[in-house]
């Protein structure tokens, strides 16, 4: 007859020096929770103020979502626009790169024909990748990643003084 298994989601019994850093969940206790990150941020600050060891923190961004904002209407014409600055700007750098081995005054020649060059067929890429959409993704837009709520997480070991700490920074605003 087999015993049972001993459950895996704490953590063995080890002295607090004997931890190493881990991404481990099951190693980490969330000591506070907040509603926005700058507020998580104040109290890992916190914690680094009062000399706690912050190598031991972790910020836990949770209930993470996709926004994406609308910035407006995406033409052919737009298009064309950003992909001539992203190709000048790519023609700007070979061009001072190879410019680097031409003779007397032939770099500024090489960079302005690189600006040209790039700004043309960067224009003509990005109008193309436009037209390629089918009229589907007519705006532009920009996501991020945003959490619900952010938790402070430190280092099972460490947590309980962690919290006592944050507990008299929170107290003590002043000192």
């Amino acid at each position: 007859m087999t015993s049972p298994e001993t459950p895996r989601n704490n953590p063995p019994e080890q002295e607090a020096n004997e931890f190493s850093f881990t991404n481990d969940p099951r190693w980490k206790q969330t000591i506070a929770q907040f509603s926005d990150y700058a507020s998580a941020q104040a109290a890992v600050d916190r914690l680094s103020d009062a000399g706690f060891d912050v190598e031991r923190v972790t910020i836990v961004g949770l209930d993470v979502r996709v926004v994406e904002q609308v910035l407006g209407r995406l033409t052919g014409g737009k298009a064309a626009l950003r992909g001539a600055a992203v190709g000048a700007w790519f023609g700007v750098l070979l061009g001072l790169l190879f410019g680097l081995f031409a003779p007397g005054f032939g770099w500024l020649a090489i960079v302005i024909i690189s600006v040209a060059s790039g700004a043309v067929w960067g224009a003509l890429l990005y109008f193309l990748g436009h037209l390629a959409t089918g009229g589907r993704r007519d705006f532009d837009s920009l996501k991020t990643l945003e959490a619900g709520h952010y938790e402070v997480q430190v280092e099972a070991p460490y947590a309980a003084e962690a919290a006592r700490l944050l507990a008299d920074q929170t107290a003590h605003p002043g000192d």
